[in-house]
């Protein structure tokens, strides 16, 4: 087998696995069920993976530089307020918030998994790092009014992972109306903003 299929398999065995663990989580993911979803025998995703727990950690790992991509093509242009809307929203649960349902699996098994949590950590730092960046770029611009980009970031941020939480893994308990309400609030308060602004956030 080639380099280039090597690459391509590991690359679809992996996009594979992201989409049974956002469908049936991490417990029920098997990699008997995830060979028959490509067609493939078990014993290739053994041969490119080792273990279920290497292919899972892998798995969340893409996950994770996907996002970090996506991340970093969204701080590219515009004000701070634009680029910071832009993360904001897409770091928020909109839509059937396919991401969050794979990261709140992840968070829950890095419990009990050293490996997974490393990559969790990095890519949960990499965001508040990020929303923190534009908060100071905006209050250099004159744009913000904040004393603390690094609280204000973590504030920020902190919110919508436990309204994700409430919206997705507890449905009927947060309404996304209520969500993007609260947010609203807590970002214009932070950053001395108006809050009307912001309607665009999420």
């Amino acid at each position: 087998m080639s380099n280039r299929q090597n690459g391509g398999r590991r690359h679809d065995i992996l996009g594979a696995t992201i989409e049974h663990i956002r469908t049936r989580g991490i417990a029920a993911t098997r990699p008997a069920d995830i060979a028959a979803s490509l067609g493939i025998s078990t014993a290739l995703v053994f041969y490119h993976f080792g273990t279920i727990e290497n292919l899972i950690t892998e798995a969340f790992s893409a996950a994770a530089e996907h996002d970090l991509g996506r991340l970093e093509e969204l701080r590219a242009a515009g004000s701070a307020l634009v680029r910071l809307s832009s993360v904001l929203r897409f770091y928020a649960p909109t839509g059937d918030a396919a991401g969050w349902v794979l990261w709140i699996e992840g968070w829950a098994a890095s419990l009990h998994d050293d490996n997974l949590r490393k990559v969790a950590q990095n890519l949960d730092l990499r965001w508040r790092a990020v929303v923190e960046e534009l908060i100071g770029e905006g209050v250099a611009d004159g744009e913000f009014v904040c004393p603390d980009p690094r609280g204000a970031a973590w504030r920020i941020t902190s919110l919508l992972d436990g309204l994700a939480v409430q919206l997705v893994a507890r449905q009927g308990t947060v309404r996304p109306e209520d969500l993007t309400g609260w947010l609203h609030e807590a970002v214009a308060r932070e950053l001395g903003i108006s809050a009307d602004k912001l309607s665009a956030l999420v």
